[in-house]
């Protein structure tokens, strides 16, 4: 079993270096070899997850734990079905982005350079989630934040440099905070080893001393440091500047890095979870932050006018979905979530290239001729469609999911949550079909139906049958849940919001759409374009980022200065 799994990580290193040794008129044949090789660790990822999923953990050390502190390069290997997982997605997403790349690079003067770099990135990518200590974790995490600065690949290119530096400096903040947590987890735990720091931790309750009389939970105090390093690498505000400004890379780049390399925020929250549900405060603190990421960057989104923009302030709200979701303590959840955002995110940005190139070459895309359809009468069949099944229908699926599936929603706020983010997706997606206005009524709300029926039982397939595979133990999901319980006049407030903003969302649509004016003060209208030019400059967030650096090296030059006039006295 154990060599299966070794040959994972080993392909993509030897597929790099095949592609290393090439000369210019060898090149793109050992670019085909190396695929195949892409390939053969892909088909290995799928068996290994089979392997742990029948038979149980993988485990390979090569080294002597007790010398885990010292100089010595821990380098072993814990394969669960978490890992497992991880190593299947990414495995995958790198075989497609690759094989993809031989052709669309092929004419890029420094070809084999990037393509080679592709490797070692999935191979750094899968010995992270594979790590079975947090030395291990942290020694790719931080070659997984180097190669973000060298896969901008084009630095003659000022913005391309500007973007990279940005991403290095960036991370760096947030890296150290993960060592400082890694650093602090032995001091408390004396271990780095995966399964026995959980053993430790679950064992008994420590506390850590900020300063004299003043004691914080030990589990609260790592996890938080931890918390801002998957801040940084997926991109939650405010660490989230270095993403829209990498978007100077080549397009696959793009693919792995917002299908893969951004997930890793996720996958440590996952990594170290019974850590994380041993802190309530972390886990707020989490759901605070992946909410104010997921509606800032869902509104940027809708405000930008360049598809690469769109895309990358997509991904940096999806990310805030992914770490909401850790936040209610839904860890399963979140990885569906980092699962189905990658396979998706890849696909699109792998085809960007194709509508940007169709909207060059034809003055009418979009086709601008279909634009009088925004002024055509929503029927009444498609509204009255429309707002029951997303009032009606969620009723039901609450005594469904409660009936059937015996899934405790007077004891789990999470799982309450979780059932009004299926009913809000599914609004939302109803909201986008209500604009298929030139199509018949009753496709239209046909279509809604499916849409629903399609988005509900996916998300009830997350939160029943993949929890039940990455956690079953039942017992450990409920500890979870309860860990992140909010406060009761918070839960109650959230749901009456999300309810009332659905519901008034359907009558402005209803009131527009049948020509009748909306009547709104005027300090509204005046708000909502300041707040549209705000969004559209992403909170000026990229100024504030340049004036902080303006004032950090004049602080340093002028320490510089006055040291150099120490050193003359």
């Amino acid at each position: 079993m154990s060599w299966t799994f070794l040959c994972v990580p080993l392909l993509p290193l030897v597929a790099a270096l095949i592609v290393v040794c090439a000369d210019d008129s060898t090149r793109y044949a050992h670019s085909k070899i190396a695929t195949l090789l892409m390939g053969a660790a892909c088909l290995g990822a799928a068996v290994t997850l089979y392997i742990v999923t029948t038979s149980g953990p993988i485990a390979i050390r090569l080294y002597n734990s007790t010398t885990a502190a010292s100089l010595t390069i821990p380098i072993g290997f814990y394969v669960d079905r978490l890992s497992g997982v991880m190593l299947t997605l990414i495995s995958a997403v790198s075989l497609i982005i690759y094989a993809y790349s031989t052709n669309y690079m092929y004419q890029d003067r420094h070809y084999r350079r990037y393509l080679t770099l592709i490797c070692l990135a999935d191979f750094v990518l899968l010995c992270m989630v594979s790590s079975s200590n947090l030395m291990m974790l942290f020694l790719f995490w931080q070659l997984l934040s180097y190669l973000l600065y060298i896969l901008a690949h084009n630095h003659g290119h000022a913005p391309t440099l500007d973007g990279a530096f940005k991403t290095f400096t960036v991370l760096r903040v947030a890296d150290m905070a993960l060592l400082m947590g890694i650093i602090l987890t032995y001091q408390v735990y004396g271990t780095l080893e995966l399964p026995e720091l959980f053993a430790q931790a679950t064992a008994a309750r420590a506390t850590v001393a900020l300063w004299p009389g003043m004691n914080i939970d030990a589990a609260t105090a790592v996890t938080l440091l931890m918390f801002i390093g998957a801040m940084g690498k997926s991109a939650q505000f405010p660490l989230h500047l270095w993403l829209p400004s990498s978007l100077f890379a080549p397009t696959p780049v793009h693919g792995l890095l917002h299908a893969g390399i951004i997930n890793a925020g996720g996958f440590l929250i996952n990594r170290m979870a019974p850590l994380f549900g041993m802190s309530s405060v972390t886990l707020h603190v989490a759901f605070v932050v992946g909410t104010v990421t997921a509606v800032f960057g869902a509104s940027m989104m809708l405000v930008q006018s360049d598809i690469k923009k769109t895309l990358g302030l997509s991904t940096i709200g999806q990310m805030g979905y992914m770490i909401m979701e850790c936040g209610l303590g839904a860890f399963s959840l979140a990885v569906f979530h980092l699962i189905a955002h990658g396979l998706f995110k890849a696909t699109v940005f792998l085809n960007c290239g194709n509508v940007i190139q169709k909207a060059r070459l034809e003055p009418h895309f979009p086709h601008t001729e279909h634009a009088h359809h925004d002024n055509e009468q929503i029927s009444n069949l498609t509204w009255s469609t429309g707002f029951l099944t997303t009032l009606v229908i969620p009723l039901l699926i609450l005594l469904v999911t409660h009936g059937i599936l015996h899934i405790p929603l007077l004891e789990s706020q999470g799982t309450v949550i979780i059932l009004f983010f299926i009913w809000i997706t599914s609004s939302q997606a109803i909201l986008t079909l209500t604009r298929l206005r030139a199509v018949a009524s009753w496709k239209v709300s046909s279509t809604m139906l499916v849409t629903l029926l399609f988005v509900v039982f996916i998300y009830l397939f997350a939160v029943e049958s993949f929890t039940a595979f990455l956690y079953p133990n039942p017992a450990e999901v409920a500890l979870y849940f309860k860990a992140a319980d909010l406060p009761d006049w918070l839960f109650d407030l959230m749901l009456v919001t999300a309810t009332g903003l659905t519901i008034l969302g359907w009558f402005y649509l209803y009131l527009k759409a049948h020509g009748r004016r909306v009547r709104t003060p005027a300090w509204i209208d005046t708000l909502r374009n300041k707040m549209f030019v705000a969004l559209l400059n992403r909170f000026y967030a990229d100024e504030l980022y340049g004036r902080a650096g303006q004032a950090v090296a004049r602080v340093i030059h002028r320490i510089d200065k006055q040291e150099e006039g120490w050193s003359r006295r």
